[in-house]
């Protein structure tokens, strides 16, 4: 047997029904749609005096690790990276806010992934995955689907800020707004022809027509392997244990756990990864992988590192297979060399995709029994509130509350786990400490 058979065998190639051009194609717009992330992520960090470049270099390393991870070791399509909003919080809540050096921020980033690590092998994270309710399943998907529209029309400017009413139309005349509309004119027509590099071939016209009209800025940075050594091994652990659990690690690991089961549960529902009674596979390798990731991330001199729900993306466009994460991680391991180049995609050229792939991730409303209000409710505060609150942790919070409290309200009290009790007390617990 052929190398190349045996590759197909393990990635399980025939039973998925996907194939080499397909999984290349859908790692390829995973990547280009999460891309941001090189740029942004050293960007946040900096702020907190972590050195730029060498921000950059953990990140790209970070993400490329946990991707191959991912893709070698779990066999799933989904990309791993620095997580955004955690990223913020490192550096404006704990740097600057709390007066922590970075160092020590790292320290307790580190020490949120070897907890991790010990809840993943003694099969907490597994027990807790599988004690979400099933109805949560499908509202985490459709959640995550508007929230991935959001940030796409966010970044787009068709959506802008509004101090009175929180959100109003952008000006649609500016040249990056009308660019956008293209880019989803674009991929929504090869869509719907059924083409299925509709999302990598929207992306790279879209960038090319904003080229030729001058709105791609290209600004080349030079970069060496030598400006990785300003942040790896610079964390600080002993003074990261002198913080104290519950002020950072904690949080840390609060929102990292329930980000990455959301993610998680979201993209394989919407790939229909799912197996029997809503088990998702292998899901103890998928854990080990992102809790691997976040200790190498933090050792490299980064944030935390997450599973990205811009893997819906590639899943959209046909990734099925464990080899999609790995050209993701190729892919980001190149970019550590060319990070220029990937700079040329303008956030208006990603910004339609991510539209798209909300409006099909949503179509999972259609598994919630909206009939029965106990259903419903939870499934509704989950879909609208991940958006709304931009965070995957919180929509699952809000649903689980709800979901307890009326099974319990109904008399339905002993249908409901002891660790599903468990899980309410500490989201209601968070956030009373959090509002304090």
């Amino acid at each position: 047997m052929s190398i190349r058979r045996s590759l197909e065998g393990y990635f399980q190639f025939q039973e998925l029904g996907t194939n080499w051009r397909t999984e290349t194609l859908a790692g390829l717009t995973t990547f280009l749609t999460m891309s941001y992330i090189i740029f942004v992520n050293p960007s946040i960090l900096g702020d907190a005096g972590v050195p730029v470049k060498a921000a950059m270099a953990a990140t790209c390393v970070s993400a490329a690790f946990g991707s191959l991870m991912m893709g070698i070791y779990a066999r799933y399509p989904i990309a791993l990276a620095p997580g955004m909003g955690l990223n913020a919080y490192f550096a404006y809540t704990v740097v600057l806010g709390m007066h922590v050096p970075w160092q020590t921020a790292l320290g307790a980033v580190f020490l949120s992934g070897v907890v991790f690590l010990l809840l993943t092998l003694g099969g907490i994270r597994q027990l807790i995955l599988s004690a979400l309710p099933p109805e949560l399943y499908a509202s985490v998907a459709a959640g995550i689907g508007l929230f991935i529209a959001l940030v796409g029309f966010q970044k787009s400017g068709i959506v802008v800020a509004h101090p009175k009413t929180l959100v109003a139309l952008g000006n649609l005349r500016d040249p990056n707004a009308l660019l956008a509309i293209f880019g989803l004119l674009a991929i929504a027509g090869l869509t719907v022809w059924r083409v299925r590099a509709a999302m990598l071939i929207g992306i790279l016209a879209t960038a090319a027509v904003g080229a030729a009209f001058g709105l791609v800025h290209w600004q080349p940075q030079s970069m060496k392997w030598t400006d990785f050594a300003a942040t790896a091994g610079k964390l600080d652990v002993p003074a990261a244990l002198r913080l104290g659990f519950l002020e950072i690690i904690f949080v840390f690991l609060f929102i990292d756990l329930f980000d990455n089961l959301g993610t998680l549960v979201g993209v394989a529902k919407k790939a229909g990864m799912l197996g029997p009674d809503n088990r998702i596979p292998r899901v103890g390798r998928i854990l080990l992988t992102d809790a691997s990731a976040t200790i190498v991330g933090s050792l490299a001199g980064t944030s935390t590192v997450v599973s990205y729900i811009e893997s819906a993306a590639g899943v959209v466009a046909g990734g099925r297979s464990g080899f999609t994460a790995v050209v993701i991680g190729l892919l980001f391991l190149v970019a550590l060399l060319v990070a220029p180049i990937v700079g040329v995609i303008p956030p208006a050229a990603t910004a339609p995709a991510l539209i798209v792939v909300g409006s099909l991730m949503v179509s999972t409303v259609a598994d919630i029994r909206w009939s029965d209000p106990v259903v419903a409710l939870p499934a509704f505060l989950t879909m609208v509130s991940i958006p709304l609150t931009f965070s995957i942790a919180t929509g699952i919070a809000f649903g689980l509350i709800a979901h307890t409290l009326l099974r319990v309200i109904r008399g339905e009290f002993r249908s409901v786990s002891w660790l599903v009790y468990v899980l309410t007390a500490l989201f209601i617990a968070r956030f009373v400490y959090l509002s304090s």
